[in-house]
């Protein structure tokens, strides 16, 4: 092995692991993915750390070069504890996971938000490259959301910054009062109405199908009239919970990820929604798709160490 000559990224999913090294100048080596373990136990939180650990190990071995290494993983660790707290991956809940890890490879590991781990790929040299601000929002199974402003990370004193989704849709209509539970244990979050299973409810509560989010995307374009009415809705919803994000932090890019920012029609008709909630006469956001799409979240973890970091 040689000295630290590259970035090592790890992305860990629900379903996959996956790994990415990329050169000092950011582009790829390689690439790998494995399995994600799967169960609650401590056993399947030992497979993890072990999967991770193993996968590592395997792309400084296909590259011949020692890398530093950042993880995105699906929630954060508390500020108060160390402890991953608010994941969806339930194995990961209460342990140590940046600890063991550093134990099992012998050297520094940095971890941090996967939906964090995004916002940094697009702001370093992704969609919003460039920008002086920028938002970024997960369109997918959950509705996370990173912030980086002036090239920096803003992570929050309790390490929750960027969780729209956890808020209250604004200004809710009549119909949606009738509010929906969310796995934190609130009615009414954001992410109930704009995660891809909000979407697939709407359609499903209009007609007793459930398809998926690219299938009503599909059926709209076809110009079926179910599906142009529940996204003509979602737009109005995706519209209202951004607005008030922009009336807070006043961003000057919002890029989006995941399977829903697939849906082409977003970035024509959320724009001109907003505009009716956002507290300005003109608004200049742009929306925008993720360059590095579901590549963003890895790429980001692989950024978590700055070039000084490494390389002096």
């Amino acid at each position: 092995m040689k000295d630290i000559e590259c970035r090592i990224g790890v992305d860990l999913g629900g379903t996959k692991i996956e790994g990415l090294a990329i050169a000092r100048d950011g582009q790829t080596l390689t690439r790998e993915r494995v399995s994600t373990p799967r169960g609650r136990g401590k056993a399947t939180y030992r497979a993890i750390l072990v999967s991770i650990r193993d996968l590592i190990l395997e792309m400084e071995s296909i590259i011949d070069l020692n890398g530093s290494i950042g993880v995105g993983i699906p929630g954060t660790l508390s500020t108060s504890t160390g402890l991953v707290k608010n994941a969806n991956a339930n194995a990961l809940i209460g342990h140590p996971l940046g600890h063991d890890l550093e134990n099992l490879l012998q050297r520094p590991v940095r971890l941090q938000n996967d939906a964090n781990c995004f916002a940094i790929s697009e702001a370093t040299d992704g969609a919003a490259a460039g920008a002086d601000s920028m938002f970024g929002v997960i369109l997918g199974t959950g509705t996370g959301g990173g912030i980086v402003m002036h090239n920096t990370l803003l992570t929050g004193v309790n390490s929750i910054t960027g969780e729209w989704g956890h808020n209250p849709l604004p200004w809710p209509n009549y119909d949606e009062l009738s509010r929906t539970n969310c796995y934190c244990g609130k009615q009414g979050c954001i992410e109930t109405f704009l995660s891809g299973p909000g979407l697939q409810l709407s359609y499903w509560r209009r007609t007793g199908i459930r398809i998926t989010a690219e299938e009503i995307s599909c059926r709209a374009d076809a110009g079926e009239q179910y599906a142009i009415t529940v996204l003509t809705i979602y737009e109005d919803r995706l519209a209202r919970g951004l607005a008030s994000t922009i009336n807070l932090l006043d961003p000057e890019v919002i890029v989006l990820v995941g399977g829903l920012s697939n849906i082409s029609r977003l970035y024509d008709n959320v724009p001109k929604l907003w505009n009716d909630y956002v507290f300005s006469d003109a608004v200049s956001t742009k929306l925008v798709k993720a360059y590095h799409g579901d590549s963003s979240g890895v790429r980001g973890a692989a950024w978590l160490w700055s070039e000084s970091e490494i390389w002096g």
